[in-house]
């Protein structure tokens, strides 16, 4: 068994699921009296779920190749985008900085219709403020 990025993340996340299965959820998962569900049910089936693909993914890794470096320069510069968006929005407000978001989010996926780059930059940051200030009752950052 040569050692690949698949098995060594595979083994990654097989060990993360142990330690989670073992050490973090009985530890830090408090058992509560009532209720038809334990708050331990949903933490421990979604460990398992990535406990046993991790074991699969050791026993058995994929043959793909891995992408281009251009990949993950975009990638880092999405997150490096939506992490300055949530400080703004800290700073400033959903209000005034969702629209400038969904503009450049937009772009940076290659959108260039006007309909489209409207109705994202306008009609989405306003359906959600009205969905979740208005219907739902919740405060929106800023």
């Amino acid at each position: 068994m040569s050692i690949s990025a698949d098995r060594f993340t595979g083994g990654f996340f097989l060990l993360f699921g142990l330690a989670m299965l073992f050490i973090v959820i009985p530890e830090y998962v408090e058992d509560i009296d009532g209720g038809n569900l334990s708050p331990k049910t949903m933490p421990t089936i979604v460990t398992w779920v990535i406990t046993i693909c991790g074991g699969l993914l050791v026993l058995k890794p994929t043959n793909h190749t891995a992408p281009d470096m251009r990949f993950f320069v975009w990638a880092f510069a999405y997150i490096v985008v939506l992490a300055a968006a949530i400080y703004a929005m800290f700073l400033v407000g959903f209000l005034y900085v969702a629209p400038a978001l969904a503009l450049v989010i937009m772009l940076m996926l290659g959108e260039r219709r006007p309909l489209w780059l409207g109705f994202g930059v306008v009609l989405m940051p306003a359906l959600i403020w009205f969905l979740v200030t208005q219907l739902l009752e919740r405060g929106l950052p800023g």
